[in-house]
C-alpha cells in the first residue's frame, strides 16, 4: 500500500530556500549600509554647522559688547575674546551700576569631526586671531574666528576647514 503525502501538512524550508533568503537579505543589507554611513556623516555635518554658528555668534556678541562699551576697553586690545574661558565665565558689564556679568557661552562644543577624545573641546578647534592672515589659524592673542581641525571633505565636496 502506498502512503500519500499531503503537501499542506509538511512544514519547514529546504536548504535551497534558506540560501536564497539569506542571499536576498545580504543584498538588501549591502544596499542599506552606505545609506546609513551617509546619514551618520550628514548628522555630524549638521552638528558641525550648529557648533560653528554657536561659537561664532558668541564671539560676535562679545565684540558687540566691547564696541558698545559694556566691556572695559583697554588700550591695545582688539575687542575680541582672549580665550573660550572668557566667553564662558563672562565679563562684568561696565554700564551696569551693580556690576552684573555678561555671559556669552554656556560651554564650548566639541568639533564633531575631530575624533581625538583625549583633548578638551577647546583644543578641537583651530583659532584665528584678529591680526592673522585670512588662512592662518595658528592662534594668537585673541579669538577672531574658528574652524574645524578636520582635513576631511564634506558630502558637498568642500573641506570642513572652509566652513
Amino acid at each position: 500500500m502506498r502512503v500519500k503525502k499531503n503537501l499542506l501538512t509538511e512544514r519547514g524550508l529546504t536548504l535551497i530556500e534558506l540560501v536564497i533568503v539569506i542571499a536576498i537579505i545580504g543584498v538588501l543589507a549591502s544596499a542599506v549600509a552606505p545609506l546609513a554611513n551617509i546619514s551618520k556623516k550628514r548628522a555630524k555635518e549638521f552638528e558641525l554647522k550648529r557648533s560653528l554658528r554657536i561659537l561664532r555668534s558668541a564671539i560676535d556678541r562679545y565684540k558687540n559688547a566691547y564696541d558698545n562699551k559694556n566691556i572695559d576697553n583697554e588700550i591695545g586690545r582688539s575687542g575680541y575674546p582672549e580665550s573660550f574661558l572668557e566667553l564662558i565665565e563672562g565679563v562684568k558689564d561696565a554700564k551696569d551700576p551693580e556690576g552684573r556679568m555678561i555671559y556669552f557661552l554656556r560651554r564650548v562644543p566639541r568639533d564633531p569631526m575631530n575624533m581625538n577624545e583625549f583633548i578638551s573641546p577647546e583644543e578641537t578647534w583651530e583659532i584665528r586671531a584678529h591680526d592673522n592672515e585670512p588662512d592662518d589659524f595658528s592662534g594668537g592673542e585673541d579669538i577672531f574666528d574658528i574652524r574645524s581641525s578636520s582635513d576631511d571633505i564634506a558630502l558637498d565636496g568642500t573641506a570642513y576647514k572652509d566652513w
